[in-house]
C-alpha cells in the first residue's frame, strides 16, 4: 500500500462503517491532528452526524470504530466531543519506507491528473522593460505549480503570453524616441539603440530586444523553461480576434452602444458589461485575451488553464472568465492573483532600482543572491499574502536562512552516506523503534500528501514548509541517533532510513527548482 493510500483507506473505512450503521452516505474529511498525541490522522464526521440526526456524537464515533477492522492501525481512540483518532501501525510505516527506497525520484508521483492537459501561464509581463520583483514573483510560483501538477500526473504546459501589440508598444516607441509622448524611462531605455521615425515600428523593435536580451535572460537565470512563448501579434495577424468577436456576435452576446461594441458579460455573473471594440475601433485587451483563450481550449485542447496574474489585474478576472464561459468552457479557467512584493534591507523597504529608477528588478536581486534563495523565499508565502522579502536573511550563510538549513541537511546526509561506503538494501526496519526514527519515517511519508493537497488547492507555501520540516526532523534524528554505530544491522537500517530521507529531500528540492548540494 502506498503512503498516499493511508488517508484514502481511512476515508473509505469510515464511510463504509457509517453506511453499515446509519444507511447514509457521508463525505469524510481526514485531518492531521495538530498535536501528535492525538494520532496520525483524525476524523470529525461523528460530530456532523450527531448534529444532523440529533444523537450523541460520542455514540456515533463508537459505532464507527466498532466496524473498522484493519491492520493499518496500532490503535483507534475516541475523544470528546466525538473525534476519532487513528494511530498508524509502525509495521505499515516501515513497509512504506521500503517503497521510498524502491521508487527513488518517482516517490511522490501520483495519478490524480490521469494525464489530463493543464496549462499554467505565468509572468507574461509586457515587453516594455526588465522584469521587476513584482511581476517576477509569478516566475517561481508558476514554475513550481507546473512541477507539482506533473508530479500529480497531469500533462503540463508552461506558457508566457507576450503582449507585443497595441498601446504599450507605441508608448515604448515614443519613450525610445524621447518625444513628448514618452512614458517609460530608466537606464534600459537609454541603452536601446533603435533607429527609425515611426514610433510603433521603433516600439516593436525595442520590445523584441527587451524580450530577448532582458526578460528571457532573467527567466533563464531563475531556472525557468517555458514550453510556449505566445505572441499577441499573431492573434491579430491571423484575424483570430475578429473571428472570436464574430463567435460572440452569433451567440447574441454583443451589442453596440455609443459607437463601441460591448460584450454581455453580465449574462455570466460579471458586475458590468465589457467593451470589446472602442469608439476609435481599437480592440481592447479583453478581446485579445478571449481570443487567446479560445486558442488554448479549441486548438490546444487544454482540460484546464491556470493564469497567474499580479493582484493589480483583479478587475480583469470576471470579464475574461465570462468570455471563456461564453465560448463554452465554463469552470475550465482559474486565475490566481499574486500580491505585491517588498524587498526589505535592514528592515526598511528598498524602492530604487539601478536600471529603472523605480521598482526593483529581478536582476537586481539575482546579482546579489542565488536563484535557489530567490525561488525558495518567493515560495514561502501564499499567493494572497503580501511578500516581504527579507534581504538580510536571504544573504545569511547560516542555519537561520531556511534555504541554507534545508540544503545543509541534504549535504550532511550525503557526507554520512559517503563515509559509510557499502550500504545493503534492508529487508526490514525491525531495529528502528526510537521516537526520532519513527518521527523521521512519518515525516518522509507526508510528502505524497503534500503533493496531493497542493495539486488540489495550489497553496504552494506548503512545499518549502515541508522541506524545512523534513530537514528539522532529520537534524533532530541525527542529534539523538548515531548512524555509524558498531552494530552492523542497526547501522545498515539507519543508513537506509537516511537514504530515504535524502531521496525525499532531493525530490522536494527538485520540485522547487532548488539545487541539492552534496557538499557545503
Amino acid at each position: 500500500m502506498s503512503s498516499m493510500d493511508i488517508r484514502k483507506e481511512i476515508k473509505s473505512l469510515v464511510e463504509d462503517s457509517i453506511k453499515k450503521t446509519h444507511k447514509k452516505d457521508f463525505t469524510v474529511q481526514v485531518l492531521k491532528p495538530k498535536d501528535k498525541a492525538h494520532g496520525d490522522f483524525a476524523v470529525s464526521v461523528a460530530l456532523e452526524i450527531g448534529k444532523e440526526m440529533k444523537i450523541n456524537p460520542m455514540d456515533v464515533a463508537l459505532d464507527i470504530k466498532k466496524n473498522i477492522k484493519s491492520e493499518l492501525f496500532k490503535k483507534i481512540e475516541i475523544v470528546s466531543p466525538g473525534f476519532i483518532n487513528f494511530f498508524v501501525s509502525e509495521k505499515i510505516i516501515k513497509q512504506e519506507i521500503k517503497t521510498v527506497l524502491k521508487e527513488k525520484e518517482k516517490f511522490g508521483n501520483l495519478e490524480i491528473g490521469k494525464g489530463k492537459k493543464i496549462q499554467v501561464e505565468f509572468v507574461s509581463a509586457n515587453p516594455t522593460g526588465p522584469l521587476t520583483v513584482g511581476n517576477g514573483r509569478g516566475g517561481p510560483f508558476g514554475d513550481v505549480l507546473g512541477n507539482v501538477f506533473k508530479k500529480a500526473g497531469y500533462k503540463v504546459e508552461k506558457a508566457y503570453y507576450v503582449n507585443d501589440f497595441g498601446k504599450q508598444i507605441l508608448s515604448l516607441g515614443h519613450s525610445i524616441l524621447k518625444d513628448e509622448e514618452a512614458k517609460y524611462s530608466g537606464e534600459y531605455i537609454d541603452a536601446l539603440k533603435v533607429k527609425g521615425n515611426d514610433a510603433y515600428e521603433v516600439g516593436k523593435k525595442g520590445a523584441e530586444i527587451i524580450l530577448n536580451e532582458m526578460i528571457k535572460k532573467t527567466i533563464d537565470k531563475l531556472g525557468i523553461k517555458y514550453d510556449e512563448w505566445f505572441f499577441e501579434s499573431v492573434l491579430h495577424k491571423k484575424g483570430e480576434i475578429d473571428k472570436t468577436i464574430e463567435t460572440l456576435k452569433k451567440k447574441d452576446l454583443t451589442y453596440e452602444n455609443e459607437g463601441a461594441l460591448w460584450f454581455k458579460s453580465t449574462n455570466f455573473k460579471d458586475e458590468r458589461d465589457r467593451v470589446l471594440i472602442k469608439e476609435n475601433k481599437e480592440k481592447t485587451y479583453l478581446a485579445g485575451d478571449i481570443a487567446y483563450h479560445k486558442y488554448k481550449f479549441e486548438k490546444k485542447k487544454f482540460d484546464k488553464v491556470i493564469n497567474i496574474w499580479g493582484a493589480d489585474h483583479f478587475g480583469d478576472v470576471a470579464g475574461l472568465k465570462a468570455g471563456v464561459e461564453a465560448l463554452g468552457y465554463k469552470d475550465k479557467l482559474e486565475v490566481i492573483l499574486l500580491q505585491f512584493v517588498t524587498v526589505l534591507k535592514d528592515g526598511v523597504p528598498v524602492k530604487m532600482s539601478k536600471r529603472l529608477g523605480t521598482a526593483i528588478t529581478m536582476d537586481d536581486l539575482l546579482e546579489e543572491l542565488s536563484s535557489d534563495v530567490v525561488r525558495f523565499f518567493f515560495l514561502e508565502k501564499s499567493a494572497n499574502t503580501h511578500l516581504a522579502f527579507n534581504f538580510n536573511l536571504a544573504k545569511e550563510q547560516s542555519e537561520k536562512n531556511p534555504v541554507f538549513y534545508v540544503q545543509y541537511a541534504y549535504a550532511r546526509i550525503s557526507s554520512i552516506l559517503k563515509k559509510a561506503e557499502n550500504i545493503k538494501t534492508v529487508k526490514e526496519f525491525s531495529l528502528l523503534n526510537e521516537k526520532r526514527e519513527i518521527e523521521l519515517m512519518k515525516q518522509i511519508l507526508k510528502f505524497k500528501e503534500v503533493i496531493e493537497d497542493t495539486s488540489m488547492d495550489h497553496q504552494l507555501q506548503r512545499i518549502p514548509q515541508y522541506a524545512i520540516d523534513l530537514a528539522t526532523t532529520f537534524h533532530g534524528f541525527y542529534q539523538d541517533c548515531q548512524v555509524l554505530v558498531e552494530d552492523k544491522e542497526l547501522k545498515n537500517q539507519r543508513l537506509n532510513l537516511i537514504l530515504a530521507t535524502q531521496i525525499t529531500l532531493k525530490n522536494v528540492l527538485d520540485l522547487m527548482g532548488v539545487s541539492a548540494p552534496e557538499k557545503m
